[in-house]
């Protein structure tokens, strides 16, 4: 039998990384299919000989009920395979190190330290494992370490031989970018809900995520050569730096935290004739979300008055909304989460609004409801992410947990609509 430490190390290696630019439908890089097709490897292997990958890189396979228990609801994992493009997921190489408290130093030769005071949740993991990169790459245990715990859980469950409901099984691409539910076959895989397990601390889990949205504004400027343009050059990069300074200035990520929503520049290119500010908007609160895509159109608006029509254009579309809007009717499946949590061995499970978003958001506005377990990656998205041993080890027992007859019998589910 595998460990889920080794399928972790082993499909981290695995460069998966998704592309903000890449191409325009799944997957938005080619090299996620490598992925893929390591994850058929390893469904087969299970003996899900239905397992599958489509021509979107999205990889299913199902685990038929136990003959007499075809009754209960048929339970969705759900998890990613790409890493995030915002650094490189390119030859990755895993490293365990047992943290005996203090700095850690990742990488001696080029100094590269995971200091203890910038990451004092370091303390609470004193005396374990810690997988942890080599300070030039991300882990990706975000959310390869969510593929590991859901492989792990259900090798185990086989291999024990106890009875079970249905175990719909799907792996995506291009959650890192938004687009990870774009082709997702939601009738198909044929859950009743599901569980993504994409969460951080092994201690928490998440059925509320902001609502999102994605804006590109296009300034069109007027450029001559500067000795002659007093009165006549319009500059697209000094008004976008105008239009940045109309939204407010500490709704940001670095001034807000819980609840608090802001307006976040990923990008600005172009030069004098033209220039792009690419933003993404994020809000908990429906209403406030509705306010701050207005504002986007408001700012527009307050450039085209001052330079011209045309000038500033504004398009912005939703990415995903808040969960919680559709699961505050399902608690049920919520309270399944928490007590799976409870019977692996936490004593006081948390609940946190996400300040993102998972796949379980879009698909819960597909109709497949999908709150979300924790899969014990620390400071994703950077050189310092980590996943404690045992905390991986207590997610497996969550995953096996949310899959049991025992808890399955008791929860009063009712599909949508009835």
């Amino acid at each position: 039998m595998d460990t889920v430490v080794n399928r972790l190390i082993r499909y981290a290696k695995v460069h998966s990384e998704s592309e903000y630019h890449g191409r325009e439908t799944n997957p938005t890089d080619l090299r996620e299919f490598d992925m893929a097709k390591l994850l058929l490897e390893d469904l087969k292997a299970l003996g899900i000989d239905n397992a599958r990958y489509d021509e979107s890189c999205y990889v299913y396979g199902f685990v038929e009920p136990t003959p007499g228990y075809e009754h209960l609801p048929a339970v969705g994992l759900v998890a990613h395979m790409d890493t995030s493009p915002d650094f490189t997921g390119k030859d990755v190489k895993p490293q365990i190190i047992h943290y005996e408290g203090g700095d850690i130093v990742l990488n001696k030769e080029l100094n590269i330290v995971m200091e203890a005071a910038q990451f004092p949740e370091l303390a609470k993991f004193v005396g374990q494992d810690l997988v942890c990169t080599d300070g030039t790459t991300l882990l990706g245990a975000d959310d390869k370490a969510g593929i590991a715990i859901i492989l792990q859980a259900v090798e185990e469950i086989l291999a024990e031989g106890k009875p079970h409901g249905k175990i719909c099984i799907a792996f995506t691409p291009d959650e890192e970018i938004g687009k990870g539910t774009d082709n997702f076959d939601v009738e198909g895989f044929g859950a009743d809900f599901g569980f993504t397990v994409d969460g951080g601390d092994i201690t928490d889990y998440e059925y509320e995520t902001f609502n999102a949205a994605k804006a590109n504004i296009t300034i069109n400027g007027l450029s001559i050569h500067p000795g002659f343009s007093k009165d006549v050059m319009r500059n697209a990069l000094l008004i976008a730096m105008e239009y940045n300074g109309l939204l407010p200035p500490m709704e940001t990520p670095t001034n807000t935290e819980g609840y608090e929503g802001f307006y976040h520049l990923l990008e600005m290119n172009g030069g004098v004739e033209k220039a792009v500010l690419t933003y993404i908007i994020r809000d908990h609160s429906m209403e406030r979300f509705l306010e701050r895509k207005a504002q986007m159109h408001k700012a527009a608006e307050l450039i085209n008055r001052r330079y011209g029509e045309g000038t500033a254009v504004a398009d912005v579309w939703d990415q995903y909304y808040n969960m919680y809007e559709k699961l505050k009717d399902h608690m049920e499946i919520v309270e399944l989460a928490e007590k799976a949590m409870k019977a692996a061995g936490i004593e006081n499970p948390t609940h946190s609004a996400i300040r993102g978003g998972t796949d379980g958001c879009m698909l819960t506005f597909k109709g497949l409801l999908c709150p979300n377990l924790p899969c014990a990656s620390h400071n994703p998205h950077g050189r310092y992410e980590f996943s404690p041993v045992p905390s991986l080890e207590t997610g497996v027992r969550t995953v096996k947990n949310a899959l049991s007859v025992e808890l399955l019998e008791k929860i009063e589910f009712r599909k949508e609509g009835k």
